[in-house]
Formats: C-alpha cells, structure tokens, sequence
C-alpha cells in the first residue's frame, strides 16, 4: 500500500494535500512523507507511524530503553562513523542479531555494508529527535575519546577564525536553518538551545509550553552557537557576558524578526530564538476570545479620553498584544498615538513607536517626558518600571491624555498596591486610574480531537460551575478533556486564549485606603459586586468547551 494511501485511510490527511505533495514531487523530487512534513500537514511522529504500517517495522518508541547497549562486543567491531553519518545507530544485540536505530532504514548503503560484514540486523523507525537524542547518548558513553570535551572557557582569540569557518560549513547551517523552519512550521514561539546531561538540548515552547525536539551532541554545541551569533549580529568570541542579537529572516514564505538572547552556563551557553511573525496575529479585540461583558467594559474604557489602563500578569501572557489590539480599536486619522517600547514587537501602522536605547540613556521616562511635548492623545508605555515613570503617566492622564501601560503583579488589585509602594500618593492613582486587567494565556482544546468529559457532581459544586452558567447564560456544561491527534501534534491542545480579572476604579474602590489589607477588601468587593476572578473567567470558558479544568488550574489556580 502506498504511504500516501496510508496517510489517507488511516491518519485523516487530505487527498488534494496528498495530491499537491505528488506534484511537488513530480517536479522537484523529493519523498512524498518529507514533502508533507515540511507543508506542516503531518508531524514526525505521524509520518514514522505510517512508515511503521507501510513497511512493516516497529518504533523506537515501543523498546524497551533498559537494554540499549552501545558498547556491545559485536557493535564495537562495525563502522559506527559511517552509520551515523547515514542515520543508523546500533542499539543492541540478541541472540546474535543487533537491532538498528534508524530514520531511513531502506539506506542501500548500509544494507550493503551490513551484508558485506555478515551481519544480522533487524532496523526500527525513529524519528529525527528520537535518533539524535540517542546519538547524544552514543556520544555520552565514549567520551574516553574526547570527542564532547571541548573546554569552550578556553578558547583563544586566535581561534576565532577557525570557529567561524566552521560555523559557515553547510552542514551546521543546514542544521540551524531546519531547526527555524521547523519551529516556525509547527507554531513554536521560542526556539531553544541548552547544555544538558553530555548532550545539546533543542525545545519548542508551543502554546505556552516546552517540548523537546532535538538531542545533538555536545561538540555542536559551539558551532551552532557561533553560527546563531553570526547571523544576529554578536560576538562570537564572548561568551562570559550575555548577548542580545537580532535575525530578519523569510520562512515558509513568512517574514519573521527572531530576537536571539545568550546566557552563559556552567556548562556552555544557553540560547534562546524568540520568532515575531507578523502574519501569525490580529490585533483586534473580537479575536483575543474576551467574554462579551467584559468586552463591552473595556471598550468603553478604551474611548475614554484621559485616565490610565493597566494591564497586568507575568511575561508572556499576551498582555503587548491586547494593548496593540485596544490601540488598534481606537486607531483613527484624528488621534495621535505614541507607543514606547522595550522592544517594538511589531509594527502598527498609523501608531509613532519609539524603541527605547538604555546604553544612551534613552529610557522609558526620557521618552516620556519627550513625547509630551508631541501632543499625542494616546500614550502606550510598555512597562511601568520605577516610581518616576508611574509618576510621570498618572500625571499625563491628569492633562488629557489617554494612558496604556503595563505592571508586573499577580491579579488586579495587587497593582494599586504595587503603585504606592513605588512611591505614588492615592490621591494621584484615585484620580487617575480607569482600570486594570489582570491576564493570562490557557492553552484551548484541539477542535478535532476533544472529548466530552464525565464530570461527578462533586466537583461542579466545588467550583460553582452550575451557578457560574445560570448568571452567564449558558445553557448546557459542555466540559471537554484533552485527547490528542496529528493536528495538534498529540497535546489536546492548539492555540491560546486569555483569561481575564476585571477591576474597574469605581467610587467603592476610591475609597478603600491603598494599605496593606486593600488586596483583601478588594477582594470581598469583586465577590459581592459579582465581579469574576482569574479563575472564573478560566471556568467560564471551561463550560463552554473552549479549555479544561486542568489548564486554568494550572494556569490560575
């Protein structure tokens, strides 16, 4: 049966995805399961499977670990060296047949060699990340030959040279550009590279959460980095001081900015690759998944003509884009609006963005105290970072200006609290303040493979998911479990959305004192005006099928 029969019947893939890959093919060459792969149709795991079915050989994942031996007597007399080189690894021997690691294991290459040395063999399918974890692992166990035991403390200047010769050798430059393709392919936001156990660790972050993809072995570690550095714009013979570089790049016919970080290890240097791609957001307030009434509030917030909006959460939790997304709601040829960034993430057309320049003194308040004097009627200042710049901004608000800004604190009412221990008096942040929203990001539910969930009565009266539908309106608790399929790469989940903490600054809120025991008032105020918390809102979408009960917990709880 032909694989892409296979892929049809068994693994839901399309005939006209199928059918374009055949005609790349014809034209171009190629194997039809790689030409799928790379147009993000199937994953790794879902070609090796059908392979597994076509040819009729087992997984790598289905061994049992324990009995991987490397250092075998048998293995020990073949030529490892060309078997990597062509993706087979030898993992162990029984009764006088070894048992081969292999991604492609029809390599007439091998099968010849393994003929010509009398061997026995019996290859099973891994895929690329499974192979070159266990390759870090054959690395590993033969050190005694100093292949992983480069001391990168000691390089010399001298060698910089020859580093950066070997960084723009095809093979590590084919490595790193598939490595950025394959991320940006299956929607990963960050690419990361680490030292671990002997070997160089390569994750995705996907949805908020970090997957391993890839195990090279150690001795890569420097060219890779080099090769990173190189295209970014570092340098490659630092390596005792962090770095932060910038990549402008085309993938998979997408443009795409990658904000490159290093931060030097005992062991090495951990990397990180941040992908910013344009196409990949819309920064309107209908597509970031808020609830309708809390929708309604905050667009009236946003046309307000003076006063602050506070976002706040951790990093990464989606705060830059709903303040680009409310900038864009309000985005008109009669308003002027200045953003101040750290850095400017994406481009708005329409919206003045000023990247800030610590190393020439140009920070969030120098800016500010410069844009006041462009008339601006909306100001965006990506963080509120020290007591002179909150200053400055409830100040702005208090001569006509329209203020966004962002803080770093756990839920709504920490912020007040956290700007007077900044140095603000109340009366500036009571008369000031419009709102603040506290944020997250939960991962939601693949649309084709989520399951109704059996939920016991127990816990829909633990988290009040009953009364939470009647005050909503829905009609019907549709909780859902994360299941797994090739469309969300087996998590359950695919794509974010954000869950939200409303706190309006009402006259009941004025006039509690900015104290201590104000987080714990404010509290009892939200409760008693029905005004939900983090983790209702997350329970909210719960019921209605978008994420689970796991996943807010995880996130909120």
């Amino acid at each position: 049966m032909l694989l892409g029969e296979i892929l049809i019947d068994s693994y839901g893939v399309s005939p006209v995805d199928v059918e374009n890959a055949l005609k790349f093919q014809e034209k171009y060459g190629g194997l039809i399961g790689s030409i799928l792969m790379n147009m993000g149709i199937i994953t790794e795991e879902t070609l090796v499977s059908a392979l597994s079915e076509q040819l009729n050989i087992g997984l790598f994942q289905d061994i049992d670990r324990k009995n991987l031996d490397f250092q075998s007597p048998l293995a020990e007399t073949l030529n490892n060296p060309f078997l990597l080189q062509r993706n087979w690894l030898p993992l162990f021997n029984h009764n006088g047949i070894v048992t081969f690691a292999a991604i492609n294991p029809l390599n007439y290459e091998v099968i010849q060699y393994l003929r010509d040395m009398g061997v026995r063999w019996q290859p099973i399918l891994a895929t690329e990340s499974q192979f070159r974890e266990l390759q870090g692992e054959y690395e590993a166990s033969r050190q005694v030959d100093g292949m992983d035991s480069l001391d990168v403390s000691g390089f010399m200047d001298a060698e910089v040279d020859k580093l950066r010769e070997l960084a723009s050798e095809a093979p590590i430059v084919n490595l790193v550009n598939t490595l950025i393709s394959r991320a940006v392919t299956r929607g990963a936001s960050d690419l990361h590279f680490e030292p671990f156990k002997n070997m160089y660790r390569v994750r995705f972050r996907i949805d908020g959460m970090l997957h391993d993809i890839d195990f090279l072995p150690l001795k890569m570690q420097l060219p890779i980095a080099s090769r990173i550095k190189i295209i970014s714009g570092m340098d490659i013979a630092e390596r005792r001081r962090p770095q932060d570089g910038q990549i402008s790049m085309k993938v998979s016919s997408k443009d795409i900015d990658v904000r490159v970080s290093t931060l030097p290890l005992s062991e090495g240097e951990s990397l990180v690759l941040r992908f910013l791609i344009k196409e990949s957001i819309s920064y309107n307030l209908d597509y970031l998944g808020i609830e309708p009434d809390l929708n309604e509030k905050l667009q009236q917030d946003i046309l307000k003509t003076a006063g602050v909006i506070l976002l706040t959460g951790p990093t990464g939790s989606g705060k830059t884009t709903t303040l680009y997304s409310c900038l864009n709601s309000i985005n008109s040829e009669d308003k002027k609006i200045i953003t101040i960034e750290d850095p400017v993430e994406y481009r708005l057309n329409g919206i003045n963005q000023i990247q800030v320049q610590h190393d020439i003194g140009y920070d969030f308040l120098t800016a500010l105290r410069s844009i006041l004097r462009q008339d601006p009627d909306v100001i965006m200042i990506g963080e509120i970072r020290d007591a002179e710049t909150a200053r400055v901004a409830m100040q702005s608000s208090l001569t006509g200006h329209l203020v966004f800004s962002t803080l770093h604190t756990n839920d709504a009412p920490t912020a007040y609290t956290r700007l007077i221990d900044l140095g603000l008096q109340e009366y500036l942040i009571n008369s000031s303040m419009i709102s603040v929203i506290a944020q997250r990001l939960v991962r939601k539910l693949c649309p084709e493979c989520a399951v109704p969930e059996n939920t016991d009565d127990a816990t829909i009266r633990m988290f009040a998911l009953d009364a939470l539908a009647e005050k909503y309106g829905v009609k019907e608790i549709r909780i859902k479990t994360a299941k797994g399929c090739p469309l969300c790469n087996n998590t359950g989940y695919k794509g974010r959305v954000g869950i939200m903490e409303y706190l309006r600054c009402t006259q009941e809120i004025k006039a509690f004192p900015k104290n201590s025991s104000f987080p714990m008032a404010a509290r009892r105020y939200m409760a008693e005006a029905g005004i939900r918390h983090l983790a209702e809102d997350g329970f909210l979408k719960c019921i209605k099928g978008i994420t689970t009960m796991d996943e807010v917990l995880r996130v909120a709880g």
